[in-house]
């Protein structure tokens, strides 16, 4: 799917690109927060770009959200995220995780780490 990039809205200077590994930060900051406790610290792949928008965190709090944050739909597998979860392995979740909430995964397993030439 090398150069897709499911772009809903426009997402200039991004990070990350559809197919990218990539992991979810670990933090617990006060206030409003986007991400699940339960998906923090797990390793996914970007399934999509969805664009820039105004970022919610700031915004529950009446400021204008700006700059505008980078959105991803990431794919997770189940068993990855639910160690005890009993269905099909190729079974996953995804989620809407903003950008500054990512960082690029740590490479899993020789040859599957993909380059995407940035």
């Amino acid at each position: 799917m090398t150069g897709a990039t499911s772009t809903y809205r426009p997402a200039p200077n991004r990070k990350f690109d559809v197919g990218d590994s990539v992991t979810v930060q670990i933090g617990y900051p006060a206030g409003h927060c986007r991400v699940p406790y339960y998906i923090r610290g797990k390793s996914g792949e970007i399934e999509r770009i969805c664009g820039a928008f105004p970022d919610p965190e700031t915004r529950a709090y009446g400021e204008d959200g700006l700059p505008e944050r980078i959105l991803y739909r990431v794919r997770f597998s189940q068993t990855h995220v639910w160690p005890t979860y009993a269905g099909p392995q190729y079974d996953t979740i995804e989620l809407e995780i903003y950008e500054h909430w990512l960082n690029q995964a740590e490479e899993r397993a020789e040859g599957s780490e993909k380059s995407n030439g940035k």
